[in-house]
C-alpha cells in the first residue's frame, strides 16, 4: 500500500471529503475483512460486520490519527480490538460458518477439506498467535508492521509467529506440537 496516498486521502477525508475516505475504504477493506476473518478462525459473517465497524469507527475518529502516514496500521489496531471484544464477548457463529465452508467453492489447487483443516487449525491458536500469524504469514507483513498493528512488542510478534507456525505445521501433519 502507498502510505504516501493513504496520507493525502486522510488529509482530503479530514477536510470534508466524503470521496476521500470512501477511496481508503476501498483501498483497504478487502485487506481488513481478510484478516479479521483469519482472526476469528474463519467467522465470515462476524468478521463482514467487525470490518463495517472498523470503518465507522475510523471516520469518527480520523481527526485523532496522529500519523496520516501509518494509517494502515491505525485501522488494522482498530481491527484488532474489535476481533478481541467480539472474541471476548463469545460472538463467533461457528455453525454459520461451516454451513458457509461446505457449500463455497475451494480455491484452486486447495481442496475444501485442506482448507476447514486449515481453519480449524488457526481456531486453535490462541488469539495473539492468530492475529501474528494471520498478519506476517498470510498477508506478508513485516514483523515491525505487526507489531505496530496489534500495538504488541516485536519480540512479541516473532516468537508468536514462530509458535504459531509450529503449531500450525503440527495440527496439519499429525506431529508432536513442541512450540
Amino acid at each position: 500500500m502507498d502510505a504516501g496516498l493513504d496520507a493525502g486521502l486522510v488529509a482530503a477525508a479530514r477536510a470534508g471529503s466524503d470521496a476521500a475516505f470512501a477511496r481508503l475504504v476501498a483501498r483497504h477493506q478487502a485487506p481488513v475483512r481478510a484478516f479479521l476473518r483469519r482472526t476469528l478462525g474463519g467467522s465470515f459473517d462476524l468478521a463482514d460486520d467487525l470490518a463495517q465497524d472498523v470503518f465507522v469507527a475510523a471516520w469518527g475518529s480520523l481527526g485523532r490519527l496522529k500519523d496520516p502516514d501509518g494509517v494502515r496500521s491505525w485501522l488494522y489496531g482498530i481491527a484488532w480490538r474489535r476481533a478481541q471484544d467480539a472474541m471476548r464477548s463469545g460472538l463467533r457463529g461457528q455453525a454459520r460458518d461451516r454451513a458457509w465452508l461446505e457449500t463455497a467453492e475451494p480455491p484452486a489447487g486447495i481442496s475444501n477439506e485442506d482448507r476447514m483443516s486449515l481453519e480449524t487449525a488457526m481456531a486453535g491458536l490462541p488469539q495473539d498467535q492468530r492475529a501474528c500469524v494471520a498478519l506476517c504469514l498470510a498477508d506478508g507483513w513485516s514483523h515491525a508492521e505487526a507489531a505496530e498493528a496489534l500495538g504488541l512488542p516485536i519480540g512479541t510478534v516473532k516468537s508468536h509467529v514462530t509458535r504459531g507456525r509450529a503449531r500450525l505445521l503440527a495440527a496439519l501433519t499429525g506431529a508432536s506440537d513442541d512450540a
